[in-house]
């Protein structure tokens, strides 16, 4: 068992929460889900091999763009993938940030943005940080472009 895991209040969709998220990460699996199909209390769920518990909250709480979670990706395709399904029936933002159609808050981001942005040269990483910012889904080869210019 993992140490920390992620606690997501849902306004009582978690069956759907549950069957959406694991359709859209293709190493994901139901861990455990509490209460009878349709009308599920919790559900415990793991997305390539990080837990996470939903939980039928109701409406008192919803999600916030104070946290995120964050999808490391090796390639535009993988980028394009993760933002065409996630952001379905939810919102695009900027800087690789979209909502689901359940309100929370994803980043879906090419792991290069990390070596261009912590780069030691100022002139590179301030550059890539430029391009980021005009984007929505986040475009590798333009990442780059900026990079080495």
């Amino acid at each position: 068992m993992q140490k920390i895991t992620p606690f997501l209040w849902f306004d009582n969709n978690v069956d759907e929460a549950v069957d959406f998220y694991t359709s859209v990460f293709k190493d994901s699996k139901i861990i455990n889900i509490i209460g009878p199909k349709g009308s599920a209390m919790s559900a415990i769920i793991e997305l390539d091999g990080q837990q996470l518990n939903l939980f039928n909250g109701g409406p008192m709480f919803s999600f916030t763009e104070a946290i995120s979670l964050f999808v490391n990706c090796e390639t535009q395709d993988e980028v394009d993938y993760y933002w065409e399904h996630l952001s379905a029936g939810g919102e695009e933002s900027r800087c690789g940030w979209l909502k689901d159609k359940f309100g929370l808050s994803w980043q879906v981001v090419p792991s290069v943005l990390m070596k261009f942005l912590w780069d030691k040269d100022p002139v590179k990483s301030n550059n890539v940080m430029q391009a980021m910012l005009k984007m929505s889904k986040l475009n590798i080869s333009l990442l780059q472009e900026a990079y080495n210019n």
